[in-house]
């Protein structure tokens, strides 16, 4: 099963208002343990980034003014998430905006099965606080790198943050240090060592004789 963590960054909220994304990262995983098939490029947009985003993203006109064209790109980005079931916190927004970018390059609009982890974790925690920060805090997920909204970053810690909304444990990647770990395992508490001695043939005789005997005396005493 192969499953897309989604995000974008764009040049400000309303699609409306004729925004445009500036950034695409996603992460692939394969029964929920990352693939290394990434996909991620920076666009350049078309037009000049707000004030509200370059807070939020740090993407600047001139940063993004050397960088392909959303057309340039979008044939490799559908061929990269045709048939796998998208990942996405908070997905009527980064929809909303790749479908209108799909739709000024004359294409088909997404029709992938989606899972928005805002949905999940509203039906998991109602009433709390449910942004990607909020939950990496509940789950104990370091997000020390996120300065500022990057789509690769975020993206990395969706997937941390979608495997405990559905209860699956990140698995042990490297399973060769695990066994070097346990086989280099010290027992201080060990005190010594049984050696096993095998009997010899006149003692199990004896033995036998002496169990006959005893066994006898015990049962009719």
């Amino acid at each position: 099963m192969k499953e897309i963590v989604l995000d974008t960054e764009t040049t400000g909220l309303s699609v409306k208002e004729g925004h445009r994304i500036v950034e695409i990262g996603c992460i692939e995983l394969e029964n929920y343990i990352p693939t290394n098939n990434n996909f991620h490029c920076y666009l350049n947009p078309g037009r000049k980034v707000s004030e509200k985003a370059l807070e939020t993203h740090g993407y600047t006109d001139e940063f993004l003014s050397d960088k392909k064209k959303f057309n340039e790109i979008v044939d490799d980005f559908l061929i990269y998430i045709k048939g796998k079931k998208l990942i996405i916190h908070n997905a009527e927004f980064d929809l909303s905006h790749l479908n209108n970018e799909l739709k000024i390059a004359g294409k088909d609009l997404i029709n992938n099965e989606i899972i928005d982890t805002v949905v999940l974790a509203r039906d998991k925690f109602p009433g709390s606080f449910n942004s990607l920060d909020a939950l990496c805090k509940r789950y104990r997920i370091d997000n020390s790198k996120r300065k500022k909204h990057t789509a690769l970053v975020d993206c990395e810690l969706l997937s941390k943050v979608y495997i405990n909304l559905i209860d699956q444990k990140e698995p042990t990647l490297n399973f060769k240090n695990s066994e070097m770990e346990r086989s280099n395992i010290v027992y201080k508490n060990i005190d010594y060592f049984k050696k096993i001695i095998k009997p010899s043939d006149e003692e199990k005789i004896n033995h036998e004789e002496f169990l006959k005997t005893n066994l006898k005396k015990n049962f009719f005493n």
